[in-house]
């Protein structure tokens, strides 16, 4: 009853919010001539999706992800000279898919563990020179660990390494929930970029039982990239923890966990092979990456994902796009000793491919995708999951 209760709250806050936003649009798009400080977005997602081979079970699955933005010229509103605000508000329901496909890293990125609305980002952000600082909450993801060209692909672990998302006493500042923090970022020229980022290591969102964590009692994440940007990209991370966390298997003459420290780093590469241009016709972008961890605080030491992006793959079609990746999560040596000593034998790591095309039909973006994931879960019993998606979506 009390889950049915959240639900409905759930999809009656949906719906104000997008009464609110259609409201907030039309007077946006009224004063847009007239250069409105003002500027708001919004999506709807819908995925129909279900394991058809292999996994746990063979049904379909229905989710779905709804976003409010708004972004604010301070300078233009307030006169704040170089000031940026921004907020997203999300609204995830629907069912959980992974739950039929049994895999550790999931297949689908609007999947959520609580069906609720909340507030994601809200930060403010300022300009100085040829650098920039963010505070606020904010998503990690956005602009840390993330390859643009892999961003068509549905699998989570294309999103952010599986080693840094699996760590955190409740994730760390990703979807679904984001935590306080600070960013720095500076670029001494087009090509050139460096950035950091101090975050709270415990997240939560307005809309997250106790809400917005100030406490930071379980410390800190920090985490630093600098790369180069051109026709690719080319760039080194590196993240930490400042509190220990407990060791998922060594423990102490006592009997209590091990503390040990978990951090980790990441390569990101990228190259548009083919195409000039935006309207450049089958526009070829390949991307490639890999990152590791201490191993000793969450199941994966590690793992790697590369694919490839076309743009534009029909002339006659501007928003045809197709895209292909392949991903690989390495267990921890601890992980699968547990796992050993319960009774279950685990692979080293887990495998997906997945493929994918979108494309639009008037406002309405349509997209089919496959993945076949070998071993998900690790479990050599399981054997194999083949999922299938359909993605709808629009954007007003």
């Amino acid at each position: 009853m009390r889950q049915i209760k959240t639900n409905q709250i759930a999809y009656r806050l949906a719906a104000g919010s997008f009464l609110i936003a259609a409201a907030l649009l039309a007077a946006d798009a009224a004063s847009a001539e007239e250069g409105s400080a003002l500027k708001l977005g919004g999506s709807y997602t819908a995925d129909v999706t279900g394991t058809v081979s292999g996994g746990l079970a063979k049904r379909g699955r229905v989710l779905d992800d709804f976003q409010i933005s708004a972004d604010l010229d301070l300078d233009k509103a307030f006169g704040w000279k170089g000031a940026t605000a921004h907020a997203l508000f999300l609204n995830n329901s629907g069912a959980m898919p992974n739950e039929d496909a049994g895999t550790l890293q999931g297949v689908d990125n609007i999947e959520v563990s609580r069906q609720r609305a909340r507030l994601f980002e809200a930060w403010v952000e300022q300009g100085f020179g040829k650098g920039s600082i963010r505070a606020g909450l904010y998503d990690l993801n956005s602009e840390f660990y993330s390859n643009d060209s892999a961003g068509m692909l549905l699998a989570p672990a294309f999103g952010i390494g599986s080693e840094l998302a699996a760590t955190g006493p409740n994730g760390p500042s990703i979807f679904p929930s984001t935590a306080l923090a600070v960013r720095a970022r500076w670029t001494p020229n087009e090509h050139v970029y460096a950035q950091a980022a101090v975050l709270n290591a415990n997240a939560g969102v307005l809309g997250d039982p106790g809400g917005v964590h100030t406490s930071f009692d379980n410390g800190v994440l920090a985490i630093a990239e600098a790369g180069w940007q051109g026709r690719g990209k080319v760039a080194f991370g590196t993240w930490r923890y400042s509190d220990k966390q407990d060791d998922i298997r060594s423990v102490t003459p006592a009997g209590d966990p091990v503390h040990a420290t978990a951090q980790g780093a990441y390569v990101l590469l990228e190259r548009q092979l083919t195409g000039e241009g935006e309207d450049a016709v089958r526009k070829t972008t390949a991307f490639a990456r890999l990152g590791v961890s201490d191993g000793d605080t969450t199941a994966f030491k590690g793992g790697w994902q590369a694919g490839v992006l076309v743009q534009h793959v029909f002339e006659s079609r501007p928003d045809s796009a197709f895209s292909m990746g392949v991903n690989q999560a390495y267990l921890s040596g601890k992980f699968r000793d547990n796992a050993f000593d319960a009774g279950q034998r685990l692979q080293r790591a887990e495998s997906a491919v997945e493929v994918t095309y979108s494309d639009k039909i008037g406002p309405v973006t349509i997209q089919p995708d496959l993945q076949y994931v070998k071993d998900p879960g690790a479990d050599g019993g399981v054997g194999h999951a083949l999922v299938a998606i359909l993605r709808v979506g629009v954007e007003f």
